[in-house]
């Protein structure tokens, strides 16, 4: 069977057929109302392109052999157009972590040019957070504090390593938070430890985002990087099991897709 363009109304009948019903608590957003190709084509081309080590051009001649014509450029705007609503999506149902965490930077290389992502786990290898900076320094190591701490509490201990910056970024961040805590309990002072052998851990888990990205071989500019960085972090959560499912407590990545784009 040949897929081609097709009326909006046809290229949105799966959705009706899907077994997962637009969840009101999501905004019951009908995310591929007007788009030509079928929902679950589109599902299909983005979760393959953000979990497996596949080019664009890849998947394209990957759906010419199963009959179904998309160009490659096609495929490279809905990884942009709908990685950053199905990770909105997936946040909401993401589990709570650990008081103790993580915290290192890794390089990125966008037009030929190295940028870094700032990364967070807890201590049972969870992420925590994420955040893409064209640079590396005290600002930007603040900016992702910052945001882990909104996002996810207080943690009791945070290890780095040998980096000054991301320690101070860490008490700067943590000073601020207790300034303006409102609440009448006394927040003891975030534990900062340096150790390399400590962070072991998240140098690791830094190498499932590295093995997806290295097939990219850089990206073209920095905005395309920080959403689709963004949805190879989701994946990551996704095998790691971080969101909360109602009806099945292990799905595959498939069913996470399908269900977060109900």
């Amino acid at each position: 069977m040949r897929f081609v363009e097709t009326s909006g109304s046809v290229a949105n009948a799966s959705v009706t057929n899907s077994p997962y019903k637009p969840d009101p608590a999501l905004g019951g957003v009908w995310m591929f109302r007007g788009r030509h190709f079928d929902r679950s084509i589109i599902l299909l081309c983005v979760r393959w392109y953000l979990a497996y080590g596949l080019s664009l051009r890849d998947l394209e001649e990957m759906m010419a052999e199963r009959g179904i014509s998309v160009d490659h450029a096609t495929i490279h705007r809905w990884v942009i157009r709908y990685s950053p609503e199905l990770l909105r999506r997936f946040n909401l149902r993401k589990r709570a972590v650990t008081s103790k965490w993580h915290l290192d930077e890794t390089y990125i290389k966008v037009r030929g040019r190295w940028m870094y992502l700032y990364r967070a786990i807890d201590s049972v290898g969870d992420t925590v957070e994420f955040y893409f900076s064209e640079q590396r320094d005290l600002g930007a190591a603040k900016r992702f504090v910052k945001r882990a701490l909104e996002r996810h509490g207080r943690p009791e201990r945070i290890v780095v390593d040998g980096s000054q910056t991301n320690r101070a970024a860490i008490v700067s961040c943590d000073t601020t938070s207790r300034l303006r805590d409102r609440s009448r309990r006394r927040l003891k002072p975030i534990r900062t430890r340096q150790s390399q052998y400590l962070n072991n851990r998240i140098e690791q888990d830094h190498r499932s985002i590295k093995r997806r990205v290295r097939p990219m071989l850089g990206f073209k500019s920095a905005d395309s990087a920080r959403t689709i960085l963004g949805g190879i972090e989701m994946i990551a959560m996704m095998r790691k099991r971080q969101a909360r499912y109602a009806f099945n407590p292990r799905p595959s990545l498939a069913e996470q897709f399908d269900i977060l784009a109900a």
